[in-house]
């Protein structure tokens, strides 16, 4: 199957590549907070808003008066960033329309807030250790062999964090789809003592790296607020936190990038709660274990991995009652305090974990669903269609006792 995919790796820049980044990172952050006033002028003035089309042509008639100093960077910083935001725009008038509490109108870009980064078009070239691209010509990289060097690029993207530089190129990839039917179907039951448990009895652990390094960031911290504002001093204890906090934040990704992966390629039908992560955040005594789990980055990997492989995904209801149940005989419990670890039935004294349990009731709604969708069991669900992913919601009775409708997503 062919996907748009994106690779993103660090680059090992001198200082004369550091200062042209920095320069079209400045000409791209410029050039936004230039077309945001413009489009704001606007409106006082009651008239359209403007296009990013419309901004780029202004843009150019003033450069040669007003921004010579822009020539110094590549045309596609500035129009790639007004195309950013048009975009915002877009999503800001959506949100208006629905209705949300925070419409979030685009605001100006701060050099304070970071250096930011720049997207870059046209004639990008790919070797086995440098990336070729307009106006900065060849840039090492520092992990060799890890961007596809015969993949078609459509666009590269620089950034900065912490003083290190990366590219992030947006490739077309044909990619294997290793799932077959024949794969085992699995229910997750996503938590914070473990990151996930599987109906397979597969117990994920849950590394807790922001806790683990808690005690230090806290020390960093605490260096932050004694140094004298503005000092030199000051922003060196920024730059290590910062660069603390990265380490954490990869830590992080390493662990839920390869769960994904391993879940996506070995199951044919994966099935998963739709969690209310938004109302679970409301918890203080749980908001940071749960932002360090990170369910909601979960979830969204396990989909458009899902799409590579070939996997199914039904996504079960949030108010189906997957934790009070009983995976054997199907009796549900009144109450099930979170301090139950362990699930007993009354009716038939089973005994077990309550994770398992959950994960075990996840697998059954994700079974009964697909035996619903298709009348013929598991074998035409989606492995044997060529077609897109699809979003197909079907309201069929489950044969469960649960009124839950949950989603399936087929990916073939």
């Amino acid at each position: 199957m062919e996907t748009k995919r994106a690779y993103k790796t660090e680059l090992d820049l001198n200082n004369e590549q550091v200062t042209m980044c920095l320069q079209h990172a400045g000409a791209a952050r410029f050039a936004y907070n230039w077309g945001l006033r413009e489009v704001m002028q606007a409106r006082v003035r009651g008239e359209k808003k403007p296009s990013a089309i419309d901004l780029h042509k202004k843009l150019n008639a003033l450069k040669a008066t007003e921004f010579p100093w822009m020539y110094e960077s590549s045309k596609c910083a500035p129009q790639e960033a007004l195309r950013d935001l048009d975009v915002a725009f877009d999503n800001f008038f959506r949100r208006c329309k629905q209705g949300a509490k925070k419409k979030g109108f685009p605001r100006f870009k701060s050099r304070k807030g970071g250096i930011g980064s720049f997207r870059l078009t046209g004639a990008i070239k790919v070797s086995d250790r440098t990336i070729q691209l307009p106006r900065l010509g060849e840039l090492r990289q520092k992990e060799a062999g890890y961007l596809p060097v015969n993949a078609k690029v459509s666009q590269a993207t620089v950034s900065e964090k912490n003083g290190r530089w990366y590219v992030s190129v947006l490739t077309k990839v044909e990619i294997a789809q290793p799932v077959t039917p024949d794969m085992p179907i699995v229910g997750v039951d996503l938590g914070i003592k473990s990151l996930a448990v599987l109906s397979s009895g597969e117990v994920i652990e849950n590394p807790k790296h922001l806790r683990a390094a808690q005690r230090k960031l806290k020390r960093m911290q605490r260096a932050v607020s004694r140094r004298v504002k503005g000092s030199g001093r000051r922003k060196d204890a920024v730059r290590r936190l910062g660069k603390q906090h990265e380490r954490v934040a990869n830590k992080r990704k390493d662990a839920m990038h390869k769960f994904t992966t391993k879940i996506t390629r070995e199951s044919s039908v994966i099935g998963i709660e739709d969690l209310s992560v938004r109302g679970m955040m409301a918890n203080h005594h749980l908001a940071g274990s749960l932002a360090d789990a990170s369910f909601g980055e979960i979830r969204r990997q396990i989909e458009y991995k899902a799409r590579w492989y070939g996997s199914t995904i039904v996504v079960i209801d949030r108010f189906a009652p997957t934790s009070k149940m009983c995976s054997g005989c199907g009796c549900i419990k009144d109450s099930l305090s979170l301090s139950e670890r362990t699930f007993k039935c009354d009716a038939c004294g089973l005994e077990v974990d309550r994770d398992l349990n959950a994960a075990l009731n996840i697998k059954k709604l994700a079974v009964s669903y697909m035996d619903s969708l298709n009348g013929r069991g598991l074998e035409s669900a989606g492995f044997d269609r060529k077609v897109k992913t699809k979003l197909s919601k079907v309201k069929r009775q489950l044969n469960v006792k649960s009124d839950a409708d949950p989603i399936c997503l087929s990916f073939g």
